[in-house]
Formats: structure tokens, C-alpha cells, sequence
């Protein structure tokens, strides 16, 4: 979170290409947090963040931009479609069941840290219990436990042979010890009893009835039975099992619920998309009431509110909220007044031009043209992309998507996959081993499919 907007942008510009308006307005909603952290306790309860609406086509980087802002502040983040909350009924799925899942998310984040913190002592215990499996106790002698039967445990003496089988047990120990440490065990099986409770999942689409499912839950763990099952595995996979059970023990629950909670409302970003498909037309009746609905219930969710969960209360007031919409058919002002006003920051996205596209084939850590060049690598087949079979794939994409539906950057999945179908199916048959994809490589699959529109609408 020490970021500042300028580096924020910086590592956001190595996943996302342009939109750099919309990158700075993130950036700056980030930072922000991180100045509210600082300011005295009586003004950070008066600072609120600042919502951001974007505004922009499918396939442009809205998405993706939050997703990544996410992961790079390490703050719990969950996209939710605003549409899903129409879709049963007036209220279809309860509004506020997004809050819960940030919490969830929340929860596996700083379940992730303490299980860091206790890792070096969740790791020997561990290996204890491996050796112990590995080499059972010795039984203790027969001749001792008959002459100590009518004795006081305090009178109990170890017998010379116990002593020596002792002795040998330990050096047997430190062995297996050493040679888990080294490595040289991975392949032994052993054999794991896990306990389970059979717990019954409870669904329920009804509004108000999501709390009330955490109480039935709740109950049915308690006092659902127990089941113990035997499991066979190698020692390399008990290790991570054990280091699992062994963190979970070692860490508060408590402590990681409470501390959950305060993450989700000091940090937690929500990413409502297709907010522009819950704006209701001036046909009050049917699926634009529930359209309506729904911008009423998300209002007081962005206003500011407490909501139940099954880890206690929490508040949204300082929750950073992100809308983003295509806006096609209505206006960020035919949302309600109320709801428009809680995203103050607007910023619209622009179209991907063919520049654009180019810039997507090469420039991302993860672009398409290096995930091929790794898939293909696996059948030791090197594909090289010259300049102007990427400048070719960028001129098909931006002239299908001016043709028919825009769906930005997405329809570089489908023209990427026509062109490099039939070298996926041969590729494991192949003696060729050094494929290069220029124009005419390009031209030769992709420019018969893209003249012929009937088909050009079914294939790309």
C-alpha cells in the first residue's frame, strides 16, 4: 500500500494497455486510502472514498483494471454482475449478499498471512507427525508392564531393554529426520485419518433469509457426526496436508475473523459490473421494477450501512466501490440521483484501435502471443511472430469488430484460436519444430473467414 499513483499506473501499464485515464483515477482512489490510514482517528471517520463509475465498451480493460489494482494492493476484492439481482423474482438474490463475499475474501487473505507467520513451526510439527508414521512407537516390554501391574505409576522404572529400545528409537527418529529434510522420502506412502462432519448446504434465494443460513449452518456443524476416513498418500503430498491442519491449529480463529472484518471495510473494493443493465425505461412494470429494486437496495450498500455476516457486523461505509457499464442503450444519468451521486468520479474508456491491438499482442507480461509461444513450447515447437503477422492479426480484429458486435480485446481469443487451430491438433505429430507466423501465415487462415460475413458472425 506504499504505492504511489505513478508507480501504481506503472505496474498497471505491464497487464493493461491505455486507458490511462482510467488507471490515474484508481491510482489516486488508492492512495487515497493509504492518506486516510495516516490522517488523526476524529477525520478518518469523515473521509469517505470516492466511487468511480467507467464508462466504456465491453472487451476495453474495465475489468481488468480493477482485477489487478486488487491483486496489487493485496486488498480482498469481488466482481459481482448487477444484473444476477433481477434475475428470480423482484429482488432475485440478495443485494447484500456481496458484502459477505467480501469477507470471504477478506478471510482467505488473512488466513493466507497467519498461516505464513506460523509456517516454520506448522512445518516441524509436521515433519514430527510424518516420523512418527513413518516409525511407530516400539511396544513397551511384556516382562516389565506384567511385573509393574500392581505397582503405583510413580514406582515405574524403564527396564534395561526398554531404555536401549528407546535409545535406538531416537537415533532411528533423527534419521528420518534428516532424510525428510533432504528430501529423500517424497515417494514413501503413508496413510492420513481426516475427520469430516457430514453438514447438509442450505440454499435459499429468498431476501433476508441469507443470515438465517448461517445460523442452520452453524448448528448443523456442531452437532453433525463425525466421520474418520483413511487416506493413502505419498509423504510429499502429507507434508502440505499436515502444514494445512498444523497452521489451522495454530492460528486464532477468532483473531483471523476479527481481523477479516477490518480488512474488508478499511480496504475491500467492489466491482459492480453492467450497472448500466438495471437502468429501468419509463415502463415502470415487470423487469424494470425489479430493475429499480435493485438500484434501491444498492444504495444504501454504497451510501454506507451495516450488514450481518456470519463473522459479525460490518460497515461499508469506507468500501471502495467500482461500477462499470457499456451504457449502449441509457445514460449514467438515467440511473437514480441518489445512486449516480455516490460514484463521483466518472471516467470514460475509448474504443481499441488497430494501434491498440498491436500494442496488446506484444507489450502485457501474459499477452496472447507469449501464452502460444509457452503452450506450444510444451510439444517443442517454437512459434515465432513476426511484425507483420501481429500487425495482420490487429487489422482482422479491428475490422470484425467494426463489421459486427465490438467486443474489444476479446476478439483477439477468437481470431487466435482460428489461426493457430489446425497447429494446435497437429502439433504433437509434427517434425517441423520452428513455426513463423507472419502476414501471409495470417492471411492464409483468417482473411477467407472474415470476408464472408454469414460466417465470419458464427466463427469470429
Amino acid at each position: 500500500m506504499d504505492l504511489t499513483p505513478r508507480q501504481i499506473v506503472a505496474e498497471l501499464d505491464k497487464h493493461i494497455v491505455g486507458q490511462n485515464e482510467a488507471k490515474r483515477s484508481v491510482a489516486v482512489a488508492v492512495r487515497n486510502r493509504w492518506r486516510r490510514q495516516r490522517v488523526d482517528d476524529s477525520m478518518r471517520k469523515e473521509i469517505s472514498p470516492k466511487n468511480i463509475m467507467m464508462i466504456g465498451p465491453t472487451g476495453v480493460g474495465k475489468t481488468e483494471i480493477a482485477r489487478r489494482l486488487a491483486t496489487l494492493t493485496g486488498a480482498p476484492f469481488i466482481k459481482v454482475e448487477a444484473t444476477k439481482y433481477t434475475e428470480v423474482g423482484y429482488y432475485g438474490r440478495d443485494v447484500e449478499s456481496m458484502v459477505r463475499e467480501l469477507v470471504e475474501n477478506a478471510l482467505g487473505i488473512v488466513r493466507s498471512t497467519e498461516r505464513e507467520k506460523v509456517k516454520e513451526e506448522a512445518i516441524r510439527r509436521a515433519n514430527d507427525r510424518l516420523v512418527d508414521m513413518l516409525l511407530p512407537s516400539p511396544p513397551k516390554s511384556k516382562n516389565h508392564n506384567e511385573d509393574n501391574d500392581d505397582d503405583d505409576d510413580d514406582d515405574k522404572s524403564p527396564s534395561d531393554e526398554e531404555i536401549v529400545l528407546s535409545v535406538r528409537h531416537e537415533r532411528n527418529r533423527a534419521k528420518i529426520r534428516k532424510m525428510l529434510e533432504k528430501g529423500l522420502m517424497e515417494d514413501r506412502t503413508v496413510s492420513i485419518i481426516s475427520e469430516t462432519r457430514a453438514v447438509p448446504m442450505i440454499m435459499s434465494n429468498m431476501p433476508g433469509m441469507e443470515s438465517m443460513e448461517f445460523d442452520f449452518q452453524e448448528m448443523f456443524e456442531k452437532i453433525a457426526p463425525r466421520s474418520r476416513t483413511k487416506r493413502d498418500m505419498t509423504v510429499k503430498e502429507a507434508r502440505e496436508f499436515l502444514i494445512e491442519q498444523e497452521s489451522d491449529q495454530l492460528i486464532s480463529k477468532d483473531k483471523v475473523q476479527t481481523a477479516a472484518v477490518e480488512l474488508a471495510e478499511n480496504l475491500g473494493i467492489i466491482f459492480i459490473d453492467e450497472i448500466d443493465k438495471i437502468v429501468a425505461s419509463e415502463k415502470q412494470h415487470g423487469a424494470d421494477v425489479s430493475r429499480q429494486g435493485v438500484q434501491r437496495d444498492l444504495l444504501p450498500i454504497v451510501e454506507g450501512t451495516t450488514i450481518q455476516t456470519k463473522y459479525g457486523y460490518v460497515k461499508t461505509d469506507h468500501v471502495l466501490f467500482i461500477a462499470a457499464g457499456a451504457f449502449h442503450r441509457a445514460k449514467p444519468s438515467d440511473l437514480m440521483p441518489e445512486l449516480q451521486g455516490r460514484f463521483p468520479i466518472r471516467v470514460e474508456l475509448n474504443d481499441l484501435t488497430k494501434d491498440d491491438f498491436i500494442r496488446i499482442l506484444t507489450e502485457p507480461n501474459g499477452s496472447l502471443t507469449k501464452q502460444y509461444q509457452a503452450l506450444m513450447q510444451t510439444e517443442n515447437i517454437e512459434l515465432a511472430f513476426e511484425p507483420n503477422g501481429i500487425e495482420a492479426l490487429a487489422e482482422y480484429a479491428f475490422a470484425v469488430n467494426q463489421k459486427m458486435q465490438n467486443i474489444g480485446a476479446r476478439r483477439l481469443y477468437t481470431i487466435m484460436e482460428r489461426l493457430l487451430e489446425e497447429l494446435s491438433f497437429e502439433a504433437p505429430d509434427m517434425e517441423q519444430k520452428r513455426i513463423i507466423i507472419n502476414a501471409d501465415y495470417v492471411k492464409q487462415r483468417i482473411d477467407d473467414v472474415s470476408k464472408d460475413e454469414d460466417l465470419s458472425k458464427f466463427i469470429l
